[in-house]
């Protein structure tokens, strides 16, 4: 199974799925740089239980306490971009808020098993409750969490369809996602996580 998600994850880092990885959420627009982007634009709800959102800061932490966050998973590397809010900063925040937060950052070479694996075990130990990932974009928030999804078997069109309506065309993705779900129904010889 790890050699198959191996295979199937690697087609994301492919130049042709890293273009769709790199599109911008199809409904959400960036701000320019001196544009305040604000709170209710910014969280984009996939699920009941999952939202993402381009880059947060520490005042975003209050939003996310009104909306019952207890989980914050940053996928974005530190370094990123001038200006970009330190990783530590806002965990620091989440923490003092009374939010976990895990930081799995997803780097230019795409989407690997570690970042899936990393995920689900973020959201095994996560207590009950909205979990908020966010990334530049959100994109690979969202891609993330779609991997997963499909990794242990929910159906692809649903996936595509809760980040189409969250403002994110994944739909690039389908073929990798396919073959994750369809590996999920092979028996396992591991535990999953």
């Amino acid at each position: 199974m790890e050699k198959l998600s191996i295979a199937i994850l690697a087609l994301a880092a492919s130049p042709a799925m890293a273009a769709q990885t790199a599109k911008e959420p199809i409904a959400a627009s960036q701000p320019a740089a001196h544009e305040e982007m604000q709170v209710s634009d910014k969280f984009k709800k996939v699920s009941d239980e999952f939202w993402v959102a381009p880059q947060i800061s520490v005042n975003d932490i209050d939003a996310a306490v009104a909306m019952g966050v207890k989980l914050i998973i940053n996928n974005r590397p530190d370094g990123e971009a001038p200006g970009q809010p330190k990783s530590a900063d806002i965990e620091a925040a989440a923490k003092a808020a009374g939010i976990a937060f895990v930081h799995i950052p997803v780097d230019r070479t795409g989407i690997s098993p570690h970042h899936t694996t990393a995920f689900e075990s973020a959201m095994n130990d996560a207590e009950d409750g909205p979990v908020l990932a966010f990334c530049r974009s959100g994109t690979r928030s969202i891609l993330v969490r779609s991997y997963a999804e499909a990794r242990f078997g929910k159906p692809v069109d649903l996936i595509i369809s809760e980040a189409a309506e969250a403002g994110y065309d994944i739909s690039g993705h389908e073929p990798a996602m396919t073959l994750l779900h369809d590996a999920s129904k092979t028996p396992r010889t591991e535990p999953p996580v």
